[in-house]
This record gives C-alpha cells, sequence and structure tokens, in this order.
C-alpha cells in the first residue's frame, strides 16, 4: 500500500522525475562519446599502446552489455529506485577511479567497473518512464528521451574536447571522468528525493553463472583483437579466440539447462525460433560493429594525423550529431510510410557520407575541422534515420509476452556490436598506419566499415523477407 501512494504521489512530478532519470541516460551517453576525444590525450600521459587504448572503450562496453540484463532484472527484484541510485553512486565512484588512474592497465579496470555500474542504472530508467506515463504523455516522455539521447553525444565531443583544451587545475583529461562525480550525486540526491519505488515484480530470477559465462567468452572473442598486434598475431592469439567462441557455445548450452531446471535464463530461448527477429539481431550487429568505431579511427585520425587540438577535433562532430537529432525526429513518420526500407535508406546516406570523408582526406592533404564536418552531416543523417526506428523494426515480430526480454538481448547486442568494431577496426588502423601513411589506415578502415553498413542493409533486407 505504502509503495502504491508513494507511485502516486510521485506521478503528480513525473516530469521532475523524468528529468532525473533522462539526466543518468544523458551522463551515460555523454561518457560513451567524451572519452573518443580524450584517447590521445590520454595514452601520451599514460604511455598506454594502442591495445590498451581500444581495450579503455571496448571493456566497458562488454561489462555494460554482459550485466545489463540483469540489471533489469536487478530492478525487478528490488525496485528500480534502489537500483537506480546504486547504478548513480556507482557510476560516479567509478568515475573518480577512473580519473585518478596512474596506468593504461588501471583505467582499464576501471572503465570495467564503470561500465558495470552503467548496467545497473540504465535499465532502471525505461521502466521508470513505462510505470509513470502509461497514458497519451508517454508518446512525448519518449519523444524527450530520444532527443536527449542524440545530443549526447555532440556534447560528449564537445565537453570532451573542451575540458582537455582547459585543462582545468592541470587535470588535463582527468576532467572528462571527474566531471560525472558532482553530476552524479546531484543525480542521486534528486532520485531520492522524487523517485518513485516502482512495484517489485515477483518471480524474477538472476542468472548469475549466464553473466559470468558470456562475459568470459566475449572477453576471449573480442580480447585478442585488441592485443593480438603487440604479439605479432601469436597462435595463441587465435587459440584464445576459439576458446572464446567455445565458451559461447556453452554458454547456449548452459541456457538451454537453466531453462530445463525450472529457472531464468539470461537470454529468451524462445526468441531463437523467430527467423526475422534472429536476422534483425544480425543486422543489428552489423551496424554497431561500424558505429562507435568510426568515432574512434575519425578522432585518432584528426589528432594524430592532422594534428587538430581536442577542442577542434571534438566540434567536427558536432554538425553530425545535429543532423543525427533532426533525421531521428524524421525518422519515426518516414518508418510509418516506408517501413524498413527507410533504415536502408539511412545506410545508404551513411555510405555516401563515408564515400565523402574518404574523398576529401584523398583531394586535400589536411583538410580543416570545418572541411571534414562538411560530409560528416550527411554520415550523421544517414545514421539518425537507422539507429531511431531500428529497434522497433527489429521488436516487430516478437510477441508481447516476450517484448521485454527481446529488448534486453538487442541491448545487449548493440554493445558487443560497438565493443567488437571497436577491436576489430581499430586493429586495422593500427596495423596499417604502422607501415604506411595515416591516410591509408583511414581510407581502409572506412572502406571496412562501410562493408559492415552494406552488410546491415542487406541483412535488414533479408529480414523482410523472414517477417
Amino acid at each position: 500500500m505504502h509503495q502504491t501512494i508513494g507511485v502516486q504521489r510521485t506521478t503528480t512530478h513525473r516530469w521532475w522525475v523524468l528529468t532525473i532519470v533522462v539526466a543518468a541516460q544523458f551522463m551515460f551517453g555523454v561518457d560513451a562519446f567524451v572519452v573518443n576525444v580524450a584517447i590521445p590525450t590520454i595514452a601520451a600521459e599514460l604511455h598506454a599502446g594502442a591495445a590498451e587504448i581500444e581495450a579503455v572503450i571496448a571493456i566497458y562496453l562488454i561489462a555494460y552489455a554482459t550485466l545489463v540484463i540483469t540489471g533489469g532484472r536487478l530492478g525487478d527484484i528490488h525496485g528500480t529506485r534502489s537500483v537506480f541510485l546504486a547504478g548513480v553512486l556507482g557510476f560516479a565512484l567509478t568515475s573518480l577511479w577512473c580519473g585518478l588512474a596512474q596506468s593504461g592497465t588501471e583505467l582499464i579496470v576501471a572503465r570495467l567497473a564503470q561500465g558495470a555500474t552503467a548496467a545497473l542504472m540504465v535499465p532502471q530508467v525505461l521502466a521508470t518512464i513505462h510505470v509513470l506515463f502509461p497514458d497519451e504523455a508517454r508518446s512525448r516522455a519518449f519523444a524527450i528521451y530520444g532527443v536527449v539521447l542524440g545530443l549526447a553525444g555532440a556534447a560528449g565531443f564537445v565537453l570532451g574536447g573542451l575540458l582537455v583544451t582547459l585543462d582545468l587545475a592541470g587535470l588535463g583529461w582527468r576532467t572528462v571522468f571527474f566531471v560525472n562525480v558532482p553530476v552524479g550525486i546531484v543525480i542521486a540526491a534528486a532520485a531520492w528525493r522524487w523517485m518513485p519505488q516502482a512495484p517489485r515484480r515477483s518471480g524474477t530470477r538472476l542468472d548469475i553463472a549466464g553473466a559470468l559465462v558470456l562475459f568470459v567468452g566475449l572477453l576471449c572473442l573480442i580480447g585478442p583483437l585488441l592485443f593480438g598486434h603487440d604479439v605479432n598475431w601469436s597462435p595463441l592469439v587465435w587459440l584464445t579466440m576459439l576458446g572464446g567462441a567455445a565458451v559461447i557455445a556453452a554458454f547456449v548450452r548452459l541456457e538451454h539447462h537453466v531453462a530445463a531446471q525450472g529457472g531464468m535464463p539470461l537470454v529468451d530461448l524462445a526468441l531463437m525460433a523467430d527467423r526475422a527477429f534472429m536476422r534483425g539481431l544480425c543486422a543489428v550487429f552489423a551496424f554497431f560493429f561500424a558505429n562507435l568505431s568510426f568515432y574512434l579511427v575519425m578522432t585518432l585520425f584528426m589528432q594524430n594525423a592532422l594534428h587538430l587540438p581536442p577542442l577542434s577535433a571534438g566540434l567536427v562532430f558536432v554538425p553530425l550529431a545535429l543532423a543525427f537529432v533532426v533525421a531521428s525526429r524524421h525518422s519515426g513518420v518516414r518508418a510509418r510510410h516506408r517501413g524498413t526500407m527507410v533504415l536502408i535508406e539511412g545506410c545508404a546516406l551513411q555510405l555516401a557520407g563515408l564515400a565523402a570523408v574518404l574523398l576529401t582526406v584523398v583531394l586535400v592533404e589536411s583538410p580543416s575541422a570545418l572541411l571534414l564536418s562538411v560530409p560528416l552531416v550527411v554520415f550523421g543523417y544517414g545514421q539518425g534515420l537507422v539507429m531511431a526506428p531500428l529497434s522497433s523494426a527489429v521488436l516487430a515480430t516478437v510477441k508481447p509476452s516476450s517484448a521485454g526480454s527481446a529488448s534486453g538481448l538487442y541491448g545487449t547486442t548493440t554493445q558487443i556490436g560497438n565493443a567488437a568494431g571497436v577491436a576489430a577496426f581499430g586493429a586495422v588502423y593500427f596495423a596499417v598506419q604502422a607501415s604506411h601513411a595515416p591516410q591509408l589506415a583511414l581510407g581502409v578502415t572506412l572502406m571496412l566499415i562501410g562493408l559492415s553498413i552494406a552488410a546491415s542493409a542487406a541483412l535488414l533486407m533479408w529480414m523482410r523477407r523472414a517477417a
């Protein structure tokens, strides 16, 4: 009874609660991009190698991907408010640890912990919006949520460049992590005051063994891509990746065993029978495989090869991010009329943007930040056309009873794709750069990223035939 009264009381202030949870989502989104701009500076100060640079980004995504479903279930078991508070405060503390790191290895471990705490925080955001907006205001709430997601990218690039350039108190890149501490404390205090404790769901159980096995499998599959160049791609690299594939296969068998024992497996095995959904997940993986890695290689090229300062490099992406937001707003209406074809068109625009970037780099020896930002607008608009309606298109065939599990699996796939792309394309970029010109390294990597986007478009077409 007390819980219900609390929810009703807080519903009166639900727009304040929306501000609180969306602010947490914004902090998480900013953190995914702010580190990209600071990476060259981090590498120089900590004397971190190429593998450590990629691992700083990838390990955060792997930890988040493997634990996000568990984080959602913890919210069902212990209440969204309690788990949200634990996640926000944990994110602030691990951000402090990241900022205090004295070596590349320590920063990697701190980023792993940061990704784990993000997996507690982020699932509660959508759960809270669902509880507080069951009426006609829901579409407006989700529209605000979508715009904030888009703006987080632009804010991350600008904030990263600004903080590194200002070098406040001589802290340099460390401020990109320290800024999360006061922000996290303010969000936690506001959540303690206003956020409701949503009703708990009985019967929800954790699959800790499944999450751990999935984490080990992904680490063995992706980790060697990060460090392979450092050991000259020795046979041990390929054996470790083979072992990772075996662990992933064991994960599937473990999930069947958990289900047979009456437990709640991490992955809803019934979803495996939905051909359209599984093809859609393959398209999602290919799309996000090319997503974050694009920003990484562009940042490295601009700061290391073109010698653009961090702030200028960050500002290059602002028109892209704004185009992404505009496209996200347009895509909903277009998707209702053209369906999956909007996603295909978005992929085509991304490919055109990549080609324009490549042409700019080839024809102009040292392109300015302004010149680079022009073709990136095309890429950003195409990316927004795809990303905004992608989840609804992939989840369209899923039964309502499996919607929650399918959404969790979708989110996990996006982050695994991001992490794998950073590892794979980062390895390609550094390998080519070591023996050839940076322009060639960028060109080869952008062409491979383009192939991944084209594969995503082909898989989306395949998904249409299965639906």
